[in-house]
Parts: C-alpha cells; structure tokens; sequence
C-alpha cells in the first residue's frame, strides 16, 4: 500500500512539472536561402544558426531540452518562403523562425506567421513601414542605417547629387522613398536625384553607370546609394571599375553589401567605397574576437562575419533569455518576456529589445579595404529603432508599442489602432 501511494505521490508531482522531459527537444527552424540568387547572402545565415544552437546545446540547452534545426530552402522563391513557413509550423512545429531577407519574402511569410501565431526573428536591415505582433525585426531600420548614411554623404561627403540605386522590390523602393522625401528636406532638389531599379540577378550596368556618371556633368559632386541586392553586386562594382570609376570620384555607400559578398572578389577597385551596417568584423571589441574565432573553429578560417550574422547573434541569444524566464517556449509568453530584454552586441555597448519589436543597436559606416574587410570611419552610440519613418506623412503619426498599447500601427492624432495601412 504504501508502495502505490509513493508511486502515486511521484505521478502527481510529475504532472506537475513544465512538460520537457529528459530527452526533450525545442525545434528551431531555419528559413534561409540556400540556392538561387539571394544564397549569396543567406547561406550564412543557415550556418551562423547552426552554430548558435550547437553552442547553446553545449551549455545545456534551454529550459532543460537539446535545441534541434529544422532546415529548410525556399530557394529565393518569394511565395515558397510561405509555403515553407506553414510547412515549419504547422508540420515540423519548431518553437520559433529565424529567416529571410529580402522584404518581399518576410511579406511573403507574415501572413502565415500571424495567422498560425508563429514567431519570427528576421535578422536584415529594412524599409521599415510595419510592425507584427509576431516579428522582432533585429536588423536595421531606416533611421538606423539609411538615413544615417546619408547624412555622412551630405555632412561628410559634401555630395551635392544622388543617384538611387535599388533592385525592384519592395525594400529599395521603400527606403527611396523615405530618402527622396528626407533629401528633399535637406534642399536637394528632386531634378538632382536620380532614382533606378533593377530586376533580381541584372548583369548589364553599362548604361545605368554611364547615367550615373552623367548626373556630375554640371560639376557637383555625386554619391550613389545602393539598395542593390544578392549577386547582381558583383556585376554593378565590376562596371564601376570597368568605367574607371574610384570611390573619389563617385562614392558608392550599400545597404546590402558586406564582408561576405565581398568575400572572394577582387576587390581592388572597391577600396573606399563605403557600406552602412550595425556591425563590421573589424571591430576591435573581446565578444567580437570570441566570436569570430568560435566561427572560423567550425566553419573554416576563409569564412569571414556580417551584419545579420549579428542580429542573428542578438536575436537568438535574446529568445534563448525569454524562453529561459518565462519557463516556456510558447510564443506568447515569450513575446511578452522579449520587452527589455538586453544582450551585448558585438561591437561594444549593448542591444535593447524595445516595445516596438526592434532593437536600440549603433550605427556604422566602413570604407571597403583590400582584403575585404572593412574600416569603421564611423560610429554612433545605440540609435532606437523606428517602426514607421518621420519622413512619409501617413507613417509620420504611427508608433508601434505592443507592450503599453497592444498596436503596431497606434495613430497619435486619433489615439486609435490602425488596422490598415497601405503600404502595410
């Protein structure tokens, strides 16, 4: 008797306990590119998280359980990305998403996360203009790379012409937009921009160029700003050099250009052209040298570190903490735990997740250097980020603050949730 009443006390207690068993497991998945165009850019991002749960499973895991990746490739296929995010939901039933990169495919994917109520961290600057209860945006918005870089063009530079350039999607035509309206502000006039865009993949920049170089025919002095994306980057930098264009005469300054798409190119004819990003390899700080030497260790010593690699590193050790404090990996306890939550970046100071769903993160601008690495000309304390731009006049009255209000989108002239936007 007192043998069944035991065994029944230990059931009872058992019960009792969160529902992670000794062999449990927390599944992760991994929404990246691994071919087509954008597996330039997004292949790393596969390994950054790989390497991100093969350490914490190191240090144990999180809540008790061994993390498992679940991989998949939507191919650089917008509407597969969709398909791929319900398939990690709804089959593989992974705890949490990190993925994407381009905005046209974490539009892709916002339907399905909201609907399902998933959770996903998209770790690459962006346009801004939106704001979902189930996205943390880890990488930059506009007023934490766009509009910084184009203040040292205008303050530094003394650039005096923009030209434009974008490839044709959502992202670049966003933040031409909110650069167009804040340049304008700046008195440059609309005649002195200069706006294009380019599908995925384009190859023939000879009249693009040719045009750039024309916009300085009266003598001022122009600057490019590039939205463009993936491997058309390779052929854009080889007609600069082709056309005998250095960063003296016409400074390029990129959104998407980092260590790892300059990684095995020639880049002699690059050296100075600039890059806006949160982070750069070359940051001299001692969590920035642990990590690139725990990356080399397994990725091999050719592989070099990035931005989103990064918010990668933030993101995930931030969901790591919030799963760790709310005692679960249910998305909307954690949700509710991400508010506040701080963890070193990689470039000194701190990240801060904010009501809004984005971090407070520095900003940096880096000069191309021979080896492909970069040299950071400049750095700001952490900037906030801003879900919605200033420089846009119906984004201009919205905050985002799911934490005080519940709202993404909370129109400070009516004091109401907007539910819709057109450029939501």
């Amino acid at each position: 008797m007192r043998t069944t009443t035991a065994l029944a006390t230990a059931l009872t207690f058992s019960a009792a306990l969160p529902a992670f068993a000794e062999d449990c497991t927390l599944k992760v998945g991994v929404l990246h590119s691994l071919s087509g165009t954008m597996a330039i850019s997004e292949t790393t991002l596969k390994d950054t998280m790989l390497t991100l749960i093969d350490q914490q499973n190191a240090k144990g895991g999180v809540l008790g359980c061994q993390l498992e990746a679940v991989v998949v490739d939507p191919a650089s296929d917008w509407p597969l990305f969709a398909e791929k995010a319900r398939e990690l939901i709804s089959v593989h039933e992974v705890d949490v998403i990190f993925g994407n990169w381009t905005s046209v495919s974490r539009k892709s994917v916002l339907p399905v996360i909201e609907e399902l109520n998933g959770l996903l961290f998209y770790p690459v600057q962006y346009e801004g203009e939106e704001s979902s209860k189930n996205v943390f945006y880890t990488g930059a918005a506009p007023n934490q790379q766009a509009i910084p870089a184009t203040d040292y063009f205008l303050d530094e530079l003394g650039i005096e012409k923009f030209a434009l350039l974008g490839t044709d999607y959502v992202y670049p035509r966003t933040t031409n937009n909110i650069l167009e309206s804040y340049l304008q502000s700046k008195d440059i006039a609309k005649e002195d921009i200069f706006v294009n865009y380019t599908p995925f993949g384009h190859s023939d920049w000879s009249k693009i160029v040719a045009d750039v170089v024309a916009l300085g025919a009266d003598g001022k002095k122009v600057g490019v700003i590039s939205t463009i994306n993936g491997d058309a980057n390779i052929g854009f930098y080889k007609e600069l050099a082709a056309a005998g264009i250095s960063a003296d005469d016409i400074p390029v300054v990129a959104f998407s250009v980092g260590e790892e798409e300059l990684s095995g190119l020639d880049t002699t004819n690059l050296v100075g052209h600039l890059a806006a990003w949160n982070y750069f390899q070359s940051a001299e700080t001692d969590a920035n040298a642990e990590w690139i030497a725990a990356w080399k260790a397994k990725m091999g010593e050719e592989r070099v570190t990035n931005d989103p690699m990064e918010a990668h590193y933030i993101g995930f050790n931030m969901w790591v903490n919030a799963a760790t404090a709310a005692g679960t990996a249910d998305v909307d306890a954690v949700r509710t735990a991400m508010y506040g939550q701080e963890f070193p970046n990689l470039t000194g100071g701190t990240a801060v997740m904010l009501p809004n769903h984005h971090l407070s993160k520095p900003v940096l601008i880096g000069e191309i250097t021979e080896d492909g690495q970069f040299d950071i000309i400049s750095q700001t304390a952490e900037v906030p980020g801003d879900a919605w731009t200033d420089f846009l006049p119906e984004s201009a009255k919205l905050v985002s603050d799911w934490k005080a209000l519940d709202c993404g989108m909370y129109n400070t002239e009516t004091k109401s949730c907007v539910q819709t936007l057109s450029n939501y």
